[in-house]
Order: structure tokens, then C-alpha cells, then sequence
């Protein structure tokens, strides 16, 4: 059996049960799909989700669509572009990071902007120590 949602010129919309899509035709075509609000026999379908069966395990499964929300392509260019600037003006230490971190701290060397990468333990003890740091956003082509 199929279902599907039909809608009369006067803009009513309603469902139908039929055996095929070739008997839906023929029902309209005999003016016998009509408008149970109005009685207008000329009826089209409406747009309209198709309910597709799959099996018992993804019954409670549902497939989900988004449309883009402006305030995350915002976000997302402000992370490109603090990233853009950090990366033009600072030095790229590597996995150097939590060493240099401490120098400049601690003033062993000249202050300077630095990036890189510590593990989550180096960027734990510099975070105990008082050492100031924040995450670098990942650039747009690492999520690719």
C-alpha cells in the first residue's frame, strides 16, 4: 500500500491509501480520489516525505537534515581569520611549544608570539605554572 498526501484546487490537503501508483492514476483519472472537506475530484499530490521501511534495528533511526545557520559560517570565518593572523605574525615552534612557553614566561628570552602543539599534559602543567595559553581554532582545510 501506498500513501500519498494529495491536495484539491482549494488548496485542502488530505491522505489516500492506494495499492500502487498505477491505481492512484487510475482513481484520479475516474474522479474517485476526491476531496473528503470540499468534494473536488481534481487533486494532485502534494509534496511530501516518503516513508522508506528499513529494518528493525533502524526503526528509531531518522534521517535529519540542517540548513545552514548564518551565525556558524560567521564563527567560523572569525576562527579562519584569528587563525590567519596568529599564524602571520607569530613564530610556528612546532612541539617545541610548551618549552618556548616556558622561556618567554619566565623571561629567558625575548617575549615574542609563538604557535605549536603540546599534549595534554605539557598544556596541564603549563596551565599549573600560571602560564597563559589558549587553543589555536583548527584551520578549515583540517576538517576536510
Amino acid at each position: 500500500m501506498i500513501r500519498y498526501t494529495l491536495r484539491c484546487r482549494k488548496d485542502h490537503e488530505f491522505e489516500m491509501w492506494f495499492r500502487s501508483s498505477d491505481d492512484f492514476d487510475r482513481a484520479v483519472k475516474a474522479k474517485e480520489a476526491a476531496c473528503p472537506y470540499c468534494g473536488d475530484a481534481k487533486v494532485t499530490k502534494a509534496l511530501m516525505a516518503p516513508a522508506v521501511s528499513g529494518t528493525k534495528k533502524d526503526a528509531d533511526k531518522v534521517t535529519l537534515a540542517a540548513a545552514p545557520d548564518p551565525r556558524q559560517a560567521a564563527l567560523r570565518q572569525a576562527m579562519t581569520e584569528l587563525r590567519k593572523k596568529v599564524v602571520e605574525s607569530a613564530d610556528y615552534v612546532g612541539d617545541r611549544f610548551a618549552e618556548e612557553a616556558r622561556k618567554i614566561h619566565y623571561e629567558e628570552v625575548e617575549p615574542r608570539g609563538i604557535y605549536g602543539e603540546a599534549t595534554s599534559e605539557e598544556a596541564r602543567d603549563l596551565a599549573e605554572e600560571g602560564i597563559g595559553f589558549l587553543p589555536l581554532p583548527p584551520a578549515p582545510e583540517d576538517a576536510n
